[in-house]
């Protein structure tokens, strides 16, 4: 049936399938016709202190605003992560600013965070009825000048801390300037203190912890890797989010819209991801949980991840080109390596 959809979908210009597929969705999930496409495989997993019904959710970005929590909720993952979101509404990039690459089942963005703001997410939030595992993803404001980045940051942090259940900080983006930059040095030194500085404040002030991962880059050294490694776990970081989108296009420079713009994500991405995600393993050990993602497109990619080190794992372009039977595939391939 998805087969079918998807078809269809590919032939309206990729944010209008998006837009087109999505309020469907919605509409589906208000009835019994939803239990067709829902996982139902089942693998309890403990995560960072939650319980997971399974360890494979859907990563940051197809639902920036938490438009479509609820249906989500009901195709099965593990958790779900929204965002990312900014202090600020903002339109993001230019438009084209989406392209998909169906011979390596990849695609390209440029979106730019484009978000309705923090305000409205957290209104669609309580609205949604959705109640399995939320991660909220948050960013700074393309504007925000590089030097208060930490403020924008801080600004997310406090709004949505009592609507998560963790909460993602991404500095890997490669489609606001300068965010990369925020992985490195003393910006990075500076910003995880901080963040952790606010997290245990906002702790000790509500009475209830919410832990903080932070989404970095498949396209550093491994000399690089390492030592973001080394900083999360003296900052004390919770859990790390191995990886964002790749700018390399090495492995679809010949395809058309091979050169645009923007992160690569999917099969191109898978092997890249997984070495990031086996380095960090390597320097933390049990130290810092994984979040492992980029290129899951079958239940083998996933237990591929496992392999590598991550914990549980999300899917987002691979989601797209297969559907939701993604999700069950996944989850019982790991449930095989158990």
């Amino acid at each position: 049936m998805y087969s079918l959809a998807k078809a269809a979908l590919f032939t309206l210009p990729p944010e209008t399938s998006h837009h087109v597929a999505f309020s469907s969705l919605n509409a589906v999930a208000k009835t019994p016709l939803i239990t067709l496409l829902a996982n139902k495989a089942e693998l309890p997993t403990e995560f960072l202190g939650m319980s997971l019904p399974n360890p494979v959710g859907l990563a940051a970005g197809l639902d920036k605003n938490a438009e479509y929590l609820y249906a989500l909720g009901k195709l099965g993952f593990g958790f779900v992560e929204v965002g990312t979101v900014t202090p600020k509404a903002q339109s993001g990039n230019p438009k084209p600013r989406l392209f998909r690459l169906p011979k390596a089942q990849a695609i390209i963005n440029r979106m730019g965070f484009n978000n309705l703001g923090v305000d409205q997410m957290l209104r669609n939030i309580d609205a949604s009825g959705y109640e399995g595992v939320l991660g909220i993803n948050i960013g700074k404001n393309k504007a925000t000048p590089q030097e208060s980045a930490v403020d924008d940051y801080l600004y997310c942090l406090e709004r949505v801390y009592q609507h998560a259940d963790y909460i993602t900080v991404n500095l890997s983006s490669p489609n606001t300037p300068g965010l990369r930059d925020l992985q490195f040095g003393d910006e990075l030194v500076a910003l995880l203190s901080s963040i952790k500085n606010k997290q245990l404040q906002l702790s000790s002030k509500y009475g209830s912890y919410v832990p903080v991962a932070v989404k970095i880059a498949p396209d550093m050294a491994e000399a690089d890797v390492e030592t973001v490694t080394k900083n999360l776990l003296e900052a004390q970081i919770d859990a790390v989010i191995a990886t964002n989108t790749t700018i390399a296009r090495d492995a679809v420079a010949h395809l058309p819209h091979g050169d645009e713009t923007g992160g690569l994500s999917g099969v191109p991405v898978r092997d890249k991801a997984s070495q990031v995600i086996a380095k960090v393993k390597q320097v933390a050990g049990d130290k810092l949980p994984i979040i492992g993602v980029g290129g899951i497109d079958s239940g083998a990619a996933a237990v591929e991840k496992a392999a590598a080190g991550a914990d549980v794992v999300q899917v987002y372009t691979g989601f797209i080109y297969k559907g939701p039977a993604l999700i069950e595939e996944a989850v019982r391939a790991l449930a095989d390596t158990r």
